[in-house]
C-alpha cells in the first residue's frame, strides 16, 4: 500500500488544521485496521528533512511504526531522535553504563525486562511524548513486543464508562519499580530530567483520560506498570476500576505484536499506547537501546 503523507511540524499543528504537505510518499504496510504500520524505503541515517517530517506524521497517524534494515549505532539513533524532537535523558534514575546519556539500555543480564504493560515514565510530571527503540542483542527467538492502542480502547468503552473515566485522575508512582534502585544503587542521586536532578520519586497525578495535544483525541492514560490507584475513591473501587480498564485495554483487537530482528527501529506515541515485552527467551541475553522524546504535562477533557 502506498500513501501520500501530509507531515505536520509540531509548532504549526492544531487539531483539525495546520497541515503542511511535504510531497513525500511513504510505502506503508499496515499491521491492522486501526493502528501500527511498517514503513519501507526510509534510510534513517540519510533521510531528508521531508522524509523525517513524514515519519513523524506517520507516528501520529499509526501510533506505532517499524523501520527495517536500519543498521545504525547509538550516535545515529540519537541524531535521528533529535530530528524528530527534543530528547530527554535516557531514564530519570537508571544508570545504563557506558552509553550516551540519552540512551536507556535494557539489558536482560541486568534485570532489563519490561514484562508488564506500561507507558514509558508516566511517574514523572512530563512523561515522554514518544520512544524510539532498537535491538542490540537478540535471542534466537522470543522477546517480541506488544503494543495496545489506548485511544481505540477508550473509543470502544460504553458511554457510561467513558463518562466515568473522563472525570477521574490517577496516581502514578515510580517507587514500585525504581525506588529501591534509586536509594540503594544510586545513593539517592538519579539523572537529570526536565532540568533537575532526580533525588526522589514523588508520585504524580495524571488524568485517567488524556487528550492528545496534537490531534485532540482521547485515550486511556493508566497502566499496570506505574499507576498505583485512582484519586478520591476507596481502595476497592480503585482496584475495580483499574482492573476493568486494564482488561479492556489489552483485549486482542486493541493489540499489535512485533517480532524483532537486528536492524529494526520502532517508534511509538507514548501518549496513546501501552506496551509489553515478552519474557519468553529463558537465560538468553536481550539488549535493547531506547531514546525518548520530551513530552508535555498530560491534560484531560475540559
Amino acid at each position: 500500500m502506498t500513501i501520500s503523507s501530509h507531515p505536520v511540524s509540531a509548532p504549526e499543528f492544531t487539531a483539525g488544521g495546520g497541515i503542511v504537505s511535504s510531497g513525500v510518499e511513504l510505502d506503508v504496510d499496515e499491521f491492522g485496521p486501526n493502528f501500527g504500520a511498517e514503513i519501507r524505503g526510509i534510510d534513517v541515517a540519510a533521510a531528508s528533512d521531508d522524509e523525517v517530517r513524514a515519519v513523524r506524521q506517520a507516528l501520529i497517524d499509526y501510533k506505532v511504526i517499524v523501520l527495517r534494515d536500519q543498521l545504525i549505532d547509538d550516535a545515529e539513533h540519537i541524531e535521528f531522535g533529535r530530528r524528530l524532537g527534543d530528547l530527554t535523558f535516557g531514564h530519570p534514575v537508571w544508570n545504563s553504563g557506558d552509553v550516551p546519556g540519552e540512551v536507556y539500555s535494557l539489558d536482560s543480564a541486568d534485570d532489563g525486562f519490561a514484562d508488564v504493560w506500561h507507558t514509558d515514565v508516566t511517574f514523572m510530571p512530563r512523561p515522554p511524548m514518544g520512544s524510539i527503540l532498537r535491538p542490540v542483542v537478540l535471542p534466537r527467538n522470543g522477546g517480541d513486543t506488544n503494543w495496545a492502542d489506548t485511544e481505540l480502547a477508550y473509543e470502544s468503552l460504553s458511554e457510561p464508562v467513558r463518562r466515568l473515566a473522563d472525570s477521574l485522575t490517577a496516581v502514578h508512582d515510580g517507587n514500585r519499580a525504581f525506588g529501591y534502585y534509586l536509594k540503594q544503587r544510586r545513593g539517592g542521586r538519579g539523572n537529570t530530567w526536565d532540568g533537575e536532578e532526580v533525588t526522589e520519586l514523588v508520585p504524580v497525578s495524571h488524568p485517567v483520560v488524556r487528550v492528545h495535544p496534537e490531534t485532540g483525541r482521547k485515550s486511556l492514560f493508566v497502566n499496570p506498570g506505574f499507576t498505583s490507584h485512582i484519586d478520591g475513591v476507596s481502595d476497592a473501587e480503585s482496584r475495580g476500576i483499574l482492573d476493568l480498564l486494564y482488561a479492556h485495554i489489552t483485549k486482542p483487537e486493541h493489540i499489535v505484536r512485533h517480532r524483532w530482528r537486528l536492524g529494526d527501529v520502532v517508534l511509538w506515541d507514548n501518549r496513546n499506547t501501552v506496551h509489553y515485552a515478552n519474557r519468553d527467551y529463558g537465560d538468553t541475553r536481550r539488549v535493547m537501546h531506547r531514546i525518548t522524546l520530551r513530552g508535555d504535562e498530560p491534560f484531560g477533557p475540559a
